[in-house]
């Protein structure tokens, strides 16, 4: 049935939201492989979740009877840690509180790991946890931790190392092995995917480096030889190079800015562990972590240019005029890193050595390095700047666009003077409503909204500018609401509108 916006006795409203809108936050085109398993909570529509969780031949459901005491560890805070063992282990987990049964569903693999993180999970109640030779399934890096950084690694009420696990995706518990127990050191366990394993690893490492200068040296030969060509494409590895004590500081930057952009960018981990910087990853994405490293530092020395950019998969490079290069940089860099950390990109300006001399009227190119959706986000928010300190830079002759590609794209809409204020929203605030809610990238550039993503994220973004454009005028009626899979339709008694609306919507 339609949903129209304005009503007599009661009120239809339409929430319209992305489903999938999780899917911008971490994209890395093809080279990502950290984005969590989805929760069995999901709220795709049907026809999405059959063709997303197909079932495999061995598909079968396995229980476990546990105690009262046992429920409440497997549960966790908020039901976090039974999200959690589900997640890492890829498969549906259900705690029936009342009959005291856990539930597994999934491959036999996948209840293997549920069944396994779950006793691990519940045995820590009680006393350390025993890891014997048969719980590596392919999932399991052992670590072992000084006992002097135990502390530290483990943090408040477990915090680090439960952040750690969030980061990463990743199960970590500090167990034993086989009998006895070493004095000088405790065996960390961490169960999840070589990606993910690797960069908790990491992160832990680069933590105990701080409390025990030098231990990193004693193991580094484990640490970099540790699950190569252990991934899908067969190319993973890891790959270091050394720090002095002033370009340590560098290339972290401002509480790790800089390392977080790197790492991001080049879809590679990207980690420091004393002075030593580690780069794990697919050959492609060490490739570009190291190749991004170079030109951080080549930065200091003077000009950088990128020969052969032209012919590069992983950038894009805009025209900025000169007269707006320092309002697109800011003071000190600040407005360039704040679109990098948005946006998880790496960017600079290439200049020759012999293009210094040139005044007004000429252009510098800013380079924007990362996946096609960051790098797209980074430079319609560059044109967007520009075209307000030189307006016409991007929108002289520019037409309306709309493309039939079904993977991404830009589509460009014109809108009017009253319409793009609308549209933009105080502080920006319906520009970004429309943007999560559809999914895409929407940014304005002049008087023009850029609407970039796959074909389904496009259309449903222009759709929801053009009903928000519909209200300036009056009603908007929505057909078939029940036939969407990104709306939910709920009735408002005519008496609660105003509380449900608010003062001014």
């Amino acid at each position: 049935a339609p949903v129209s916006s304005a009503g007599g006795g009661g009120r239809q409203l339409a929430m319209v939201m992305n489903r999938d809108s999780r899917a911008r936050s971490r994209s890395r085109d093809r080279h990502d492989s950290r984005e969590p398993a989805r929760s069995p909570q999901d709220s795709r529509s049907p026809s999405q979740r059959d063709k997303r969780t197909k079932k495999p031949d061995d598909y079968g459901v396995d229980t476990m009877k546990i105690t009262d005491d046992d429920a409440a560890f497997i549960l966790g805070k908020g039901g976090k840690t039974k999200e959690k063992i589900s997640r890492v282990s890829e498969a549906d987990i259900e705690l029936f509180e009342r009959d005291l049964i856990l539930e597994i569903r999934g491959s036999k693999l996948q209840r293997r790991r549920a069944k396994k993180y779950s006793e691990g999970v519940m045995a820590q109640r009680t006393g350390p946890v025993t890891v014997t030779e048969d719980y590596d399934d392919g999932d399991l890096t052992m670590l072992q931790v000084p006992q002097e950084a135990v502390g530290f690694v483990t943090g408040r009420a477990g915090n680090f190392l439960r952040t750690i696990e969030e980061e990463w995706g990743t199960l970590m518990f500090f167990c034993e092995v086989g009998k006895g127990r070493n004095r000088d050191y405790e065996k960390l366990a961490i169960f999840g995917s070589v990606r993910g394993r690797r960069g908790a690893e990491l992160k832990v490492l680069s933590a105990v480096e701080t409390k025990v200068p030098g231990y990193y040296d004693k193991i580094r030969d484990d640490v970099v030889n540790r699950d190569r060509n252990k991934d899908e494409t067969g190319t993973w590895g890891t790959d270091t190079m050394t720090f002095q004590d002033d370009e340590l500081s560098y290339a972290l930057g401002k509480q790790g800015s800089t390392r977080k952009k790197l790492e991001r960018s080049s879809a590679a981990i990207v980690q420091y562990v004393g002075h030593n910087a580690i780069f794990s990853g697919t050959r492609a994405e060490r490739k570009r972590a190291k190749e991004y490293m170079k030109w951080l530092f080549e930065q200091l020395e003077g000009p950088v240019y990128v020969d052969g950019w032209q012919d590069r998969e992983d950038c894009t490079v805009v025209d900025v005029p000169r007269e707006c290069v320092g309002y697109i940089t800011g003071s000190r860099r600040a407005a360039l890193a704040t679109m990098e950390e948005e946006w998880g990109v790496f960017m600079f300006f290439m200049n020759k050595t012999d293009d210094k001399g040139k005044g007004k009227g000429y252009t510098e190119l800013l380079i924007i390095f990362g996946s096609q959706r960051d790098r797209r986000g980074a430079e319609l928010k560059i044109m967007n700047g520009v075209e307000k300190k030189a307006p016409g830079t991007f929108t002289r002759g520019v037409r309306e666009k709309t493309s039939d590609v079904r993977g991404f794209d830009t589509d460009r809409m014109i809108l009017r003077d009253e319409e793009l204020s609308y549209a933009i929203g105080k502080e920006a605030a319906t520009q970004k409503k429309l943007e999560k809610a559809a999914g895409a990238i929407l940014q304005f550039v002049g008087h023009i909204a850029f609407v970039a993503g796959t074909l389904k994220e496009r259309r449903r973004c222009k759709e929801f500018i053009s009903w928000l454009l519909q209200q300036m005028r009056g009603s908007v009626t929505i057909p078939d609401v029940s036939q969407r899979d990104d709306a939910t339709e709920m009735h408002i008694p005519a008496n609660c509108k105003g509380w449900v609306t608010g003062n001014r919507g």
